[in-house]
């Protein structure tokens, strides 16, 4: 019987000092965390760099077949209200001509507004508006054509004109990012 007795003591023993190493361990990762977590914080964007992260545009004042560039993300973004033929001209251009493919049904939420990331996909240069063979942009740099649906259609440009992400917040209205 006594061997049961020591044995149970010692038995307790373990159980005690396992618990105060499993309190101990808490307390310090509680404290570790505590002192870590204002420089986990700071890592954050600030207020301005949120800020930036979308814009609102009104669209009232653009003119059919008229575009306008905003900075975007330090990017400029075209936004153009393309005219009937306009529309006409870049839906019925066929995937298979295109070394990008994509649809301009893809490219659009509304048919009337085209939104996208005014930088050339070649070497990152800004393209012309209203230019080159295609009645779209222009890239001058090295001579990339793009349609009216800022899609590459000849020249170096391995890729179409990137298209952000946007919504209409009404019919006037979109945001950004």
């Amino acid at each position: 019987m006594g061997t049961d007795k020591n044995r149970s003591s010692e038995e307790t023993k373990v159980t005690r000092r396992d618990f105060l190493y499993l309190t101990t361990g808490s307390f310090t990762a509680v404290g570790v965390g505590a002192v870590a977590w204002p420089f986990i914080v700071q890592m954050n964007p600030d207020a301005s760099v949120k800020a930036l992260a979308s814009t609102e545009v009104d669209l009232s004042p653009i003119m059919p077949g008229q575009s306008i560039s905003i900075l975007w993300r330090g990017k400029p973004v075209f936004i153009r209200r393309r005219t009937p033929e306009e529309i006409t001209e870049a839906q019925a251009v066929k995937e298979a001509d295109l070394p990008d493919p994509e649809t301009d049904e893809a490219r659009v939420q509304k048919p009337e507004w085209l939104v996208m990331v005014g930088v050339c996909t070649h070497l990152g240069c800004i393209p012309l508006g209203n230019k080159g063979e295609y009645n779209g942009w222009f890239c001058p740099c090295h001579g990339s054509h793009y349609d009216t649906s800022g899609r590459i259609r000849k020249g170096p440009a391995p890729k179409n004109l990137e298209v952000p992400k946007y919504v209409f917040l009404d019919d006037n209205t979109i945001k950004i990012g």
